[in-house]
């Protein structure tokens, strides 16, 4: 048998069709972030002076990381697509995501809690519009994207066909006679005292 025709070869796992989106997704989000950093820092000088230009930053840096962690989870989770573990992977990875995030959220709370350089008011109001401005990218990615529903199932080629077409047919078992003196099953004789018609 040829190369070309051996079944089940293994193929290269093909690239999953939400990469794509994920890393349009990264690089619009981090294009938008060095321009918020930028208002920000210029908005929170002007409000507040330098507690409220370090309040920005940290702010939108923040916002940045933390919404950048699913997103890039899932991309790491992803090259082990096509492997037999990448369900667990997937799973572990997006949901260890999540458990580095909500530590790193009470981290930073525990840290800024008590800054003397904090501005509340321009921390709150740059996070507020940091993840708004993300979650506006994601939307608007998910709508001009085009993913295919079923990009990532893996078809039989037309080699695995044509093996399964010429594979020898397993022989039918026959049926055992019934043994003397016994009743023949319930199935045939339900057939046999059938009229026929």
């Amino acid at each position: 048998m040829s190369e070309a025709s051996a079944p089940n070869t293994p193929r290269t796992p093909n690239e999953v069709s939400s990469n794509r989106l994920l890393r349009t997704t990264l690089l619009w989000s981090a294009v938008v972030t060095a321009g918020l950093a930028v208002v920000g820092a210029i908005v929170g000088f002007a409000v507040a002076g330098t507690s409220g230009l370090w309040s920005a930053l940290v702010a939108v840096l923040l916002a940045a990381v933390f919404l950048g962690l699913t997103a890039g989870s899932i991309l790491v989770a992803n090259r082990w697509h096509g492997d037999p573990l990448y369900t667990p992977i997937f799973f572990g990875a997006v949901m260890g995501g999540w458990i580095v995030k909500f530590a790193l959220f009470i981290v930073v709370l525990l840290v800024l809690r008590g800054a003397p350089w904090l501005n509340g008011t321009v921390f709150f109001v740059a996070l507020v519009v940091s993840v708004i401005a993300s979650l506006a990218i994601d939307v608007v990615v998910m709508l001009k994207m085009r993913v295919p529903h079923v990009g990532d199932v893996s078809l039989p080629t037309l080699a695995d066909i044509i093996h399964e077409a010429r594979r020898p047919a397993l022989p039918e078992e026959a049926p055992t006679p019934p043994e003397e003196g016994t009743d023949p099953p319930a199935a045939a004789a339900t057939d046999e005292t059938r009229p026929r018609g």
